[in-house]
């Protein structure tokens, strides 16, 4: 199956108004009728949750309601159409796509692509002992770069059952097990695509059933890092990062959202063929992240940081 990853998320959410600001403020594009897109037009897709176009609810706090994969050709989103019809309720809908449940539930829409192609110069950097990456006198930083998201990188599900999942997308949809972190589940990478992972599958109890984050990625670790500098100096709260990810080796940095997951920036993720072994590891928060940075406020040097000075204020009586 040459299913590419996915093109867009729908979301039937409480305060459409506060997660339209909420999309357009991480760096997505209002493209009109409620759907915000990356670069290269793969969106979240935002609907009232009382919308009676959408698939049924998970019958859990999630607030996500479809994901809409993008394929290589007609015949691709045939032969999809063709292999869930054994055993479910394939729908086609009147744009061409085609929509299903999996086994655990959650609605997935297949669809020829339709996402721009992307000329984007990514992230260079100079290494002592290896050939300039970057022009004489060409300088890195650029206060106003532009940090908008590229493309729609991978979604992340919690699941009661990962063993039947999993054997869904890899037995019926073609996905490939990249890497597994033992006592969560897998990383799947569809046959389109190069990509580490552009699904993850977390065990969890039933009542968890739903997307723990989404994300899009942008063109290196310093847009990671700029466009969430910016974002929380708009007043959005971290919630894990900025880091970098062991398997995948992305880096990232999560935020808490209205729409009911986390939303996350990723950059420089691993790229991988059919060759690739899978590896696995413990879950734990060594096998999770390489590293991980603590944001803070500005400082410069000349000064103690604040929260040193206050220390030593306390200190002091």
């Amino acid at each position: 199956m040459n299913i590419i990853g996915p093109d867009a998320l729908v979301f039937g959410v409480d305060d459409l108004a506060a997660c339209r600001q909420y999309l357009i403020d991480y760096g997505l594009k209002d493209a009109g009728d409620h759907r915000y897109e990356a670069r290269d037009g793969t969106a979240i897709v935002l609907r009232s949750k009382h919308d009676a176009s959408l698939p049924t609810e998970l019958g859990t706090a999630s607030q996500l309601r479809k994901t809409l994969y993008g394929v290589a050709d007609a015949a691709t989103v045939e032969a999809i159409a063709s292999e869930l019809a054994r055993d479910r309720e394939v729908k086609r809908l009147p744009d061409g796509s085609i929509e299903a449940l999996d086994d655990m539930g959650f609605a997935l829409g297949f669809q020829v692509t339709t996402r721009r192609p992307l000329a984007v110069a990514g992230e260079t950097v100079n290494c002592p002992g290896a050939a300039a990456r970057r022009a004489l006198n060409q300088v890195a930083v650029d206060e106003q770069a532009d940090c908008r998201p590229l493309t729609l990188s991978h979604v992340v599900y919690f699941v009661p059952d990962e063993a039947r999942a999993t054997a869904f997308y890899t037995e019926r949809l073609g996905f490939r097990i990249t890497d597994r972190l033992g006592g969560a589940g897998p990383f799947l990478r569809p046959a389109g695509t190069q990509d580490h992972h552009t699904l993850f599958l977390i065990q969890t109890p039933p009542f968890m059933k739903g997307v723990e984050h989404f994300t899009f990625h942008m063109s290196g670790p310093t847009a990671v890092m700029q466009a969430g500098y910016r974002f929380q100096a708009k007043g959005y709260e971290s919630f894990w990062g900025p880091g970098r990810h062991r398997m995948g080796s992305n880096w990232f940095w999560y935020f808490n959202s209205p729409l009911g997951c986390h939303v996350e920036y990723d950059a420089d993720m691993d790229l991988h063929d059919d060759a690739w072994t899978a590896r696995e590891a413990p879950m734990s928060a060594d096998a999770s992240q390489l590293f991980l940075f603590q944001h803070r406020a500005k400082w410069a040097p000349g000064g103690p940081p604040a929260e040193a000075a206050a220390g030593a204020g306390g200190a002091a009586h």
